[in-house]
């Protein structure tokens, strides 16, 4: 039988969310040493199991849930847009930065709780990362460039200096941005796209260069 379902955040850390993305953060945690209590994930099916040896709790807590002072958790969900519902339910609750052991991440970067570095990125001087951003695995940011809240770089993506990733934007992987770009709030750029002049908010560009394909009413 499963265990009963938690409903709030006891000592430790604790992963929200159990699918692929998490196996990669729970990767990245333990090029770290760093423990996991547990996870927590909505689909009934996981409740009582196991992903690489930390246990499945049971569904994510409902907003207002018991966050006790010791309490750290990381959302290990690849969505823009559930990232940034889940960080919403939780004002109490201290997020954890996490940086695999692999990336190069210079001292004078910034980088945002919540955000996950994965192996072999880079993160070059004075470059600021948002809060719950992702950068995937090879992703290389240059110098000073801002990445904003749940935004996600993709595998291998590339930034020049100076590009500016607004919130949620996602780029596809092997996507490139040239030096001192914008990316709008909630862009997606697909995969292997060039950008090379400024993508307006809330649309969909590919290609090489990248053009806008699609615009969005409201955040993906």
């Amino acid at each position: 039988m499963s265990p009963p379902a938690r409903q709030s955040f006891g000592p430790g850390l604790w992963l929200i969310g159990g699918g692929g993305h998490a196996k990669v953060v729970i990767a990245t945690l333990e090029s770290q040493g760093i423990e996991i209590a547990g996870i927590f994930d909505d689909r009934q099916e996981l409740h009582g199991r196991t992903i690489m040896g930390r246990p499945v709790i049971g569904p994510i807590p409902p907003a207002g849930a018991g966050v006790d002072a010791d309490a750290r958790a990381v959302i290990a969900i690849g969505s823009n847009k559930a990232r940034a519902e889940i960080a919403g339910r939780y004002p109490d609750l201290r997020w954890e930065t996490v940086v695999h052991a692999s990336a190069v991440v210079h001292d004078s970067a910034a980088i945002g709780p919540g955000a996950v570095i994965f192996a072999n990125a880079v993160v070059q001087p004075d470059s600021v990362i948002g809060a719950h951003a992702i950068l995937n695995t090879g992703a290389q940011v240059d110098h000073d460039c801002e990445i904003g809240a749940f935004a996600h770089l993709g595998p291998a993506s590339t930034l020049g200096g100076g590009v500016r990733i607004g919130s949620g934007a996602f780029l596809g992987i092997g996507a490139v941005a040239a030096p001192y770009t914008t990316v709008g709030e909630w862009v997606i750029v697909g995969a292997g796209a060039a950008v090379v002049r400024d993508l307006p908010p809330r649309t969909t560009a590919v290609g090489v260069p990248a053009r806008v394909i699609k615009r969005h009413s409201s955040s993906p």
